[in-house]
């Protein structure tokens, strides 16, 4: 009995723990407006972070991975605690507005793709088609000569 009464203190806060950190947002729904209320301290300081990285590197997310990281962990985290799903549409849509603020001058190269000419496609589509044909043939004819030796 004495091990029993030692267990059952962890159990609740474990459970409480467990409910509170646990992905479901509270039964009592989403709030909305307190979300939307809620939302823009995270643009706040995502902001303030990166005030201190140079205009000029804004679009090399490598100089600010860490503080979008903060600000997309603080969206979720507040968004879940006013019972709502992460992401939604209307956190979605604030941070398409953060993105707007900080990201509109940032282009995306990208980069045209072209098929190989026919000279080097062909052959690249041949080769392993025929050679799997080879190799079946191969497989199918070693197992027939294995059943005669038998």
């Amino acid at each position: 009995m004495g091990t029993r009464a030692l267990r059952r203190p962890y159990f609740f806060p474990l459970l409480l723990l467990l409910l509170l950190c646990g992905e479901s947002p509270p039964v009592g729904g989403c709030n909305e407006k307190r979300m939307l209320a809620m939302l823009p301290r995270c643009g706040k300081t995502f902001a303030e972070k990166m005030m201190k990285v140079e205009v000029w590197k804004w679009c090399n997310l490598s100089e600010f991975i860490v503080y979008y990281e903060s600000f997309t962990n603080c969206t979720e985290v507040e968004t879940n605690v006013v019972g709502c799903y992460w992401p939604n549409p209307l956190a979605e849509s604030f941070i398409a507005g953060v993105h707007r603020q900080f990201f509109q001058n940032c282009s995306v190269d990208r980069q045209d793709w072209e098929d190989p000419p026919d000279e080097i496609l062909i052959p690249l589509i041949t080769v392993p088609v025929l050679l799997t044909i080879a190799m079946t043939g191969v497989v199918v004819w070693r197992s027939k000569h294995t059943e005669q030796a038998l």
